[in-house]
């Protein structure tokens, strides 16, 4: 009679399988960074552009007031870096958040543009 307790032996040729070898994990990649430029002009005010930069980067009213002053003396300033999609986007705000109630020669969003972030590294 048979141990039911006992492991039945294989019956038939056994094959072996060979583990794959453990594959290095690959890092992510970075993003490349991308730059948000705010462009200068005469129909927006400062208080106009600091409003717009603590709406849109949530940045505080000192670095704001800095940036307007820097877009107004130079002509542009970089807003934000981060990825592509990001700086798309919130150049898209910009050119979409209208005119400055202020002036009434104002008829538009102010102006700003995406380019890629210089790497240093």
């Amino acid at each position: 009679m048979a141990d039911v307790n006992k492991p039945s032996e294989p019956s038939g040729p056994t094959t072996k399988i060979k583990a794959k070898p453990a594959r290095a994990k690959a890092k992510p990649r970075k993003l490349p960074p991308y730059n948000v430029i705010l462009l200068d002009d005469d129909e927006h005010t400062y208080a106009y552009v600091i409003e717009m930069l603590q709406k849109i980067f949530a940045h505080g009213e000192q670095q704001a007031y800095k940036m307007a002053k820097e877009v107004d003396e130079t002509g542009r300033v970089v807003v934000l870096t981060t990825h592509k999609e990001r700086a798309e986007l919130k150049r898209d705000q910009i050119l979409g958040f209208g005119a400055d109630p202020r002036l009434e020669a104002s008829r538009a969003s102010m102006r700003a543009v995406i380019e890629p972030a210089r790497s240093d590294s």
